[in-house]
């Protein structure tokens, strides 16, 4: 007889962005809901880093601040408590978040997406992040985006090795859970403190990578690509497939971006904070046409697309520039 233990009333949280998603899951469980937008913003989301390593099969593009900061900028502007446990033993991890679930409590881990089973597409990501809200003998029961399948399951031996992965984004095991405050803090400073936290990152990069000069970097690197590549047909279309999926829509999460300026304009009716808005309503689909350009030159292997593609990586790195210090 199968024994089966979940959390109770757990619902999916819908959301498109693996990290806002899982945190989503576990603030909708303590009764606190927010729209995907918002926990993006206010965790200061947004950011670029272009990063190619010879150990890497090849080069990540991404457009968000890096993997768990997210989480943790989210809790401090809200005040939410984030507990987190890292063990390098896979029985002490899986005993960690059994007690949680026992104990009627959803918790957020994080993965290497390669080994889940729902996972179609098989790419080494060790950045991915999900929520268990309940196990069987063989199953573990996984809150996802929507674009995964909300709830899904995966055999635990594949959630064992997903949770303990090495490499690039790795963590030992991670869990974590979320406690909220008895009250939410006003959204009003907490979003403008967000805005000029980010803007100051985004424009003040400690590594030429990273920011808008980080475009600017990977405007002249795409150039290199088919050389550095060793098969740019096939790797070149992967790059751009990564970058629609893994930045929600090919946009690089700035869709995310824009609606929570959009957000932010209408509670503190500032003008530069509309006008920033405004710009990466007109940035976000130049994203879609640089990926479109880099999968284009894969599939018909029309090398001159990189060109394309690398002309509007140098104005998006000055149309984000001017966008980002609009928010200073």
């Amino acid at each position: 007889m199968r024994m089966l233990h979940t959390v109770n009333q757990f619902v999916a949280y819908p959301g498109e962005h693996c990290e806002t998603t899982a945190v989503g899951n576990l603030l909708q469980h303590n009764g606190i809901r927010l729209a995907e937008p918002l926990l993006f913003g206010l965790g200061h989301g947004l950011g670029f880093i272009y990063w190619d390593a010879k150990s890497m099969e090849i080069p990540f593009v991404g457009g968000r601040i890096k993997a768990d900061l997210l989480t943790e900028n989210l809790a401090a502007r809200l005040g939410l408590t984030v507990h987190t446990q890292e063990t390098s033993s896979v029985d002490k991890a899986w005993q960690q978040v059994q007690r949680h679930i026992e104990r009627g409590v959803p918790v957020g881990l994080k993965l290497d997406c390669y080994d889940l089973d729902y996972f179609t597409s098989k790419v080494h990501f060790a950045g991915h992040y999900a929520v268990l809200y309940g196990y069987d003998e063989q199953y573990a029961y996984m809150a996802d985006t929507s674009q995964q399948g909300g709830l899904v399951q995966t055999r635990l031996s594949g959630l064992a090795q997903a949770r303990s992965a090495k490499g690039p984004m790795s963590s030992r095991n991670r869990s974590f859970t979320l406690e909220p405050p008895d009250a939410l803090p006003p959204l009003g400073p907490a979003m403008r403190a967000a805005l000029t936290a980010n803007a100051q990152d985004y424009l003040h990069p400690k590594i030429r990578n990273i920011g808008y000069k980080g475009i600017a970097k990977l405007s002249k690197e795409i150039l290199a690509w088919p050389d550095r590549l060793s098969d740019p047909q096939r790797e070149l279309s992967l790059i751009a497939s990564l970058m629609e999926r893994g930045g929600t829509g090919g946009a690089l999460f700035r869709n995310l971006y824009r609606d929570f300026l959009r957000a932010c304009a209408e509670q503190l009716g500032e003008t530069s904070i509309e006008q920033a808005y405004r710009a990466f309503v007109e940035i976000a689909p130049l994203w879609v046409s640089v990926s479109d350009a880099i999968d284009r030159a894969g599939r018909t292997g029309e090398l001159q697309e990189l060109g394309q593609a690398s002309r509007l990586l140098l104005e998006l790195a000055d149309r984000e520039r001017a966008a980002m210090t609009l928010l200073l």
